[in-house]
């Protein structure tokens, strides 16, 4: 132990490195036994379970056995994993006592107590039992007794560090458990010793990085130290977790080197910020680029070493992982963020150096990686991979313009001493790759050559990358490195390979709508355009940038009179034209139409104002503006009317176009919105619609030829249109900015007018807007002359003076003095003159020209109305009084009177037509001086009244009252109501019972007028009426004209009462009053009041020996369910024609409810034989109920006889036999023939006693 320490041999860090595990004891025996252990040890795999909630993971675990050395052993402070050994076994096959008490029991002592000074607490005896050995001596103790006392001396408490090993050389079953439970404790032994001291290391790495912050720390030590730590991981097969270790020290320098560019740096990082003395590239072709590792370690190393190191190690373990493309994508984002770091880090960098470093580096990875992969897989990953090519190209560029190797004249002198610093900077080819034609080193040398060398590298690399950028799909990235050639074709003086690609990259970008990059693409495209004298695309890309806002204002004057000069040069031929779009050199903002709903007649002078945004940085003269118009007629131009055109157009006047896209297209293939309208197609007799249909005005856009290959910038064929309809402005001055340029015409020719194209010539360029979008039109119209006649107010009133506007529209038709129109009167309407009368005369616009005065004529039937003078495509305007004189249709007696029975069908539809005025039609023929077919017109006239007429009776005594309802919206004032017998009867007398004069009706109120009807003797079986009263509108006192009354005539027949009813009820015998539920006496009396008539003359009248009689019906009915008629409630009897005679008919009722109860119905109808004209009529709902008659459908509706039969009555229909035979029928009374005096009357009800609910009916 006292010995000179020995030095320890240096740790070769290879990928073979394993954990160590030392061997003590018989050395023999292990030697035997080790190649079966070194072959069994790996071959199960163990889970290692491991600190802080990290996921376990199953690994192969494999040692290096070394015979045991106390040297090995690790001191304090020494932090190397890689040389502590993990696991200390002591080997013995000793099977007797004494020689275990004289020397193996000595030997453990010494082994444990240097393990034990060395606090290694990681250890195994190992005891190996031979059947041979056992059967040479006989008295040795059994196996167990040499174990036990190796455990009683050496594994108190730990008896399971002391495993046996049965004759590990034979093949048995017994032997083979043997080894498997020796290999389990091994292995168990092995994971618990890894976990422990990892742990622990892992532990004091943590407290080293949490002293960053203090002064002395640094970096590179703790480099080392977490490197140690992923070096075991590597040993341990665990590359993820050495991958791990890595990234972290990347992040963390990544981290203090962006603070530093922040201003917090650390003192350490001075040591990375020497200047950059070699530029060697990546060294990925070892596995431990140990100089590296040295310079780091002594805190020598540059920034390029720290990062070239770091790369490699972490390209070793992402190969072992399987990953190459990741390490192509790790390579391009170190080569980008070096670039930075250095900047950051302020390092001084030889100019060219780090283009050097770079371009060796990628292709230093890329050999890397194709020399893992096959072909298949390298071409099939080309994304991961084109980053370093297309990187590697721009740095080769890079050094070829900075050693002269692109300009005319080639390297000068200062490019050759440039160049040779930069190879001398790259030292001497690695011996890894100095029998690779093909390396890095090679390839940048000989690039660095010579000019021609150099295009041959330079093409080959951007042909390539070009390439593969293609065939991933990534176009853009593409072009943008033929961007690049183009820009050294041109350095070339090679215009014409240089166009190609800048036309593809120009291409792309305005595909994709990158601004900054087209505008400098297009500088380069102008530049080689004027070289190769293309004379019109030069043209059109300096319009462009002449525009473009993205330049400077000289630049954009520069390109803007390059324009200028070539249009104020003369030319050989005169007549030749270069079109250009104009887009690049004026924008079209607005039209503005007058008058502004663009419609204009024939002769009319129309007048276009655009504005125009000049994009030209300089005014500029331009000789004509010009807009050609596309003329059409349309099929049915009847409908191109004034009124309809100013019906369908934009009311101010204004377009507004929307912004022109940029210069580039959102996209190539983008076409505009559909513009669609409903198209009406109607017949031009009766406005009828014909047909119906959808129109899309844009078509010409829609429908154009897409060129697939046609660049953006090269004129695509804009077509100059020649049409006979142009609008001109010569000589105008376009100001940067909007102008205002206004154009005039004149109509001449009916029809649509489309404007079509803009163009403006500067000289012999044209620059031409293809399309004016929006579509613009304006209409000329001829129209003919028309009458058009209507009432100011909704409707015309009949009685009244009422005002009607005349319209003439004069279309192409003009007015002269003398001109009338003839009208043809109407009987029963008449045409007001007044002293004066006032014609207004409007332009087509609605404005107004002039007032006139005009004469009114009337000779008989016919009336004359002299216009005044007109011009033509004006408006005379002017109203007329007309008067229709007012009746109302006569009537018959008994078809709108009260009480008599109408079907369900007939009642509804007068309800409904009871608010509704009646008309009446007048037609009038109009002669006009511009045609010689007279114009029929027809006036509406609604009746503003309503009158019914109703008769009534008092007995004998006759009334019959009017009511007049008002249906409009006016108020009148009646006046002088009459009401007169037509036929002339001296015996008749109508003595009116309205005492007021004059009355005032509202709108939709009724007011009611009565007259008395007295006679001397017999009146007669009809009486013909005319009512009439006087109307004026109450809002005028006076009027200029006598108004005629109102008249309403009608007939009242057969109205002399003939019969008297009158029902009487008493109570029961006994009682004062009547009681529910008590059956009570009902007595009617059936009267005649005159004597033979003539309305009696019937078929019932029957003649005998003293007196006439007929037949007659009566029936009781209560339709308000208020009694209960018991007993026979109707019955036929023989009445006398008598006055004064008398049939009385007595039956029981009962009173359902109290109170004071209206009396039942009591009906009275004639009976007439079955032999009569309407016997025949079989009806089932027409069979009453204890006789078999037929009623006719006139007399009573279906309510009443249901009711009838829902009384009790004892009798039931007549049997079935009586069906199919004829039958008598009834005929009711016309009203005023029977008077029912109890009608109206009431009797008094008491209830009943035992009720014990009270049920009163209150009528």
């Amino acid at each position: 132990m006292d010995a000179p320490e020995e030095p320890l041999p240096p740790v070769i860090y290879t990928m073979e490195n394993k954990p160590i595990v030392t061997c003590a004891g018989d050395q023999n025996l292990f030697t035997s036994i080790y190649p079966t252990l070194s072959q069994q040890l790996p071959r199960e795999p163990m889970e290692w379970r491991r600190s802080y909630g990290r996921a376990p993971k199953m690994i192969h675990l494999e040692s290096n056995f070394v015979q045991f050395k106390e040297e090995l052993l690790p001191k304090e402070g020494n932090k190397a994993l890689l040389t502590f050994p993990f696991l200390h076994i002591y080997w013995t096959e000793c099977c007797d006592t004494e020689v275990y008490k004289a020397t193996v029991k000595d030997d453990l002592t010494k082994w444990q107590n240097v393990l034990k000074a060395h606090s290694s607490v990681d250890w195994l005896i190992v005891v190996v039992e031979n059947d041979a050995k056992k059967k040479n001596k006989t008295n040795i103790l059994p196996r167990t007794s040499i174990v036990d006392k190796i455990r009683n001396d050496f594994c108190n408490k730990q008896s399971d560090r002391c495993v046996v090993l049965s004759d590990p050389l034979k093949d048995s079953s017994r032997t083979q458990e043997s080894w498997n439970a020796f290999l389990t404790k091994l292995r168990t032994l092995l994971l618990m010793s890894f976990t422990k001291n990892l742990g622990k290391f892992e532990d004091d790495m943590r407290t080293l990085r949490e002293k960053r912050t203090e002064p002395g720390w640094s970096f590179c030590e703790y480099f080392m130290v977490q490197e140690e730590l992923a070096f075991v991981f590597e040993m341990l097969q665990q590359f993820e977790d050495a991958l791990v270790q890595y990234d972290e020290l990347d992040a963390l320098f990544s981290q203090y080197v962006v603070n530093f560019g922040a201003g917090d740096g650390a003192n350490w990082l001075t040591f990375f910020c020497q200047p950059v003395k070699s530029w060697n590239g990546l060294i990925l072709r070892k596995p431990i680029d140990m100089e590296k590792r040295e310079l780091i370690q002594k805190q020598e190393a540059t920034l390029l070493d720290l990062r070239s190191y770091l790369f490699s190690r972490q390209c070793t373990l992402l190969l072992f992982l399987q990953r190459p493309w990741e390490v192509a994508q790790r390579a391009l984002e170190l080569l980008h963020s070096c670039v930075q770091e250095l900047k950051l880090l302020e390092v001084s960098v030889p100019p060219g150096a780090l283009d050097c470093w770079v371009f060796l580096s990628c292709l230093e990875v890329l050999q890397r990686i194709e020399g893992c992969c096959d072909r298949a897989q390298i071409d099939s990953n080309i994304a991961h991979t084109v980053g370093l090519w297309n990187y590697a190209t721009e740095k080769l560029k890079a050094l070829g313009y900075l050693c002269g190797l692109v300009s005319e004249k080639g390297p000068n002198s200062e490019d050759l001493n440039r160049t040779v610093d930069l190879l001398a900077g790259l030292g001497a080819e690695r011996p890894e790759t100095a029998n690779t034609a093909q390396s890095p080193y090679k390839k940048l040398k000989e690039a660095l050559s010579s000019v021609e060398a150099f295009e041959k590298h330079y093409l080959d690399l951007s042909h390539a990358t070009i390439e593969m950028y293609t065939s991933i799909g990534r176009i853009r990235s593409a072009k943008f490195v033929g961007k690049d050639l183009a820009e050294f074709y041109m350095r070339k003086k090679s215009p014409q390979k240089a166009e190609l690609y800048l036309q593809g990259a120009l291409k792309n970008y305005l595909a994709e709508g990158w601004a900054l990059p087209i505008t400098h693409t297009r500088k380069q495209l102008a530049e080689c355009q004027k070289h190769l004298g293309q004379i019109e695309n030069y043209l059109q890309t300096s319009s462009l940038l002449a525009s473009d806002c993205h330049l400077t204002d000289e630049e954009r004057k520069y390109f803007c009179q390059e324009i200028l000069n070539f249009a104020s040069q003369q030319t050989n031929s005169p007549g030749h034209k270069i079109v250009l779009p104009m887009h690049s050199f004026a924008q079209l903002k607005s039209l503005h139409f007058d008058p502004s709903n663009a419609v204009v007649h024939v002769g009319g002078v129309l007048s276009v104002e655009i504005t125009l945004w000049s994009q030209m940085p300089v005014p500029v003269h331009v000789e004509q503006i010009a807009i050609n118009v596309h003329f059409s007629i349309e099929k049915n131009n009847y409908r191109k009317t004034a009124e309809w055109l100013t019906k369908h157009k934009t009311s101010n006047g204004i377009i507004n176009f929307p912004h022109e896209p940029a210069p580039f297209p959102a996209s190539q293939n983008s076409l505009p919105a559909l513009e669609l309208y409903e198209m009406f197609e109607r017949s031009p007799s009766d406005n009828s619609l014909n047909t119906t249909g959808i129109i899309c005005k844009n078509v010409h856009m829609l429908l154009r030829r897409q060129e697939s290959s046609s660049s953006v910038d090269v004129p695509s064929g804009v077509a100059l249109e020649d049409g006979a309809h142009v609008l001109k402005c010569s000589s105008v001055m376009l100001e940067p900015g909007a102008n205002k340029v206004l154009f005039r015409t004149q109509a001449r020719e009916p029809g649509t007018y489309t404007l079509r194209q803009l163009c403006a010539s500067v000289g012999p360029l044209w620059f031409v807007l293809p399309h004016v979008y929006p579509i613009v039109q304006y209409d000329v119209y001829s129209q003919e002359p028309q009458l058009h006649v209507e009432p100011i107010t909704d409707s015309l009133l009949a009685g009244i003076p009422q005002k009607v506007r005349f319209t003439v529209t004069t279309g192409h038709y003009t007015v002269k003095n003398g001109d009338s129109l003839q009208l043809s009167n109407a009987e029963a309407m008449l045409i007001l003159c007044h002293a004066e009368n006032r014609a207004v005369i409007y332009s087509n616009t609605r404005e107004k020209s002039s007032d006139a005065s005009f004469r009114i004529q009337s000779s008989g039937k016919v009336t004359s109305i002299s216009l005044p003078a007109a011009p033509a495509y004006h408006l005379i305007e002017f109203e007329l009084d007309v008067l229709s004189l007012p009746s109302a249709p006569a009537v018959r007696g008994d078809s709108n009177q009260p009480g008599l029975k109408e079907s369900r069908r007939t009642c509804s539809e007068k309800l409904a037509a009871s608010h509704c005025m009646v008309t009446t039609d007048h037609k009038v023929s109009i002669d006009c001086p511009w045609s010689i077919y007279s114009t029929v017109i027809a006036l509406n006239f609604s009746i503003p009244f309503q009158t019914t007429h109703s008769l009534l009776s008092a007995g004998t005594r006759k009334y019959i009252q009017i009511c007049v309802q008002n249906l409009s919206e006016l108020d009148f004032r009646l006046s002088d109501s009459s009401l007169i017998d037509t036929g002339g009867s001296a015996d008749l007398q109508l003595v009116p019972l309205n005492t007021q004069i004059q009355q005032h009706i509202h709108s939709q109120q009724s007011v009611f007028f009565v007259w008395e009807l007295k006679w001397t003797r017999e009146p007669p079986p009809a009486l013909h009426c005319r009512f009439s009263v006087g109307f004026s509108p109450a809002s005028e006192e006076q009027l200029s004209v006598s108004l005629q009354p109102y008249t309403y005539e009608f007939q009242v027949e057969n109205f002399f009462t003939l019969y008297n009813v009158k029902a009487e009820i008493f109570p029961p015998l006994g009682m004062e009053y009547c009681k529910t539920g008590s059956l009570c006496s009902l007595e009617v009396s059936i009267t005649r009041l005159s004597d033979l008539l003539e309305v009696d003359k019937d078929e019932a009248l029957t003649e005998s020996d003293e007196y006439f009689t007929t037949k007659l019906m009566y029936e009781v009915v209560d339709n308000s369910s208020n009694w209960a008629v018991c007993g026979k409630s109707s019955g036929v009897l023989s009445m006398p024609v008598a006055a004064q005679a008398t049939h009385r008919v007595h039956m029981e009722v009962m009173p359902l409810f109290a109170g004071h109860l209206p009396f039942p119905d009591v009906r009275l109808f004639k009976y007439l034989p079955h032999h009569s004209a309407h016997s025949s009529q079989l009806d089932a709902d027409s069979w009453i109920e204890n006789d078999s008659l037929s009623v006719d459908k006139n007399v009573d509706d279906a309510v009443d006889s249901s009711s009838i039969k829902s009384r009790g009555s004892m009798h039931s229909a007549s049997s079935i036999e009586h069906r199919g035979l004829p039958m008598p029928r009834l005929q009711a009374f016309p009203p005023g023939q029977v008077f029912n005096s109890s009608s109206g009357m009431q009797v008094f009800v008491i209830p009943s006693k035992e009720d014990h609910v009270l049920e009163v009916s209150v009528t």
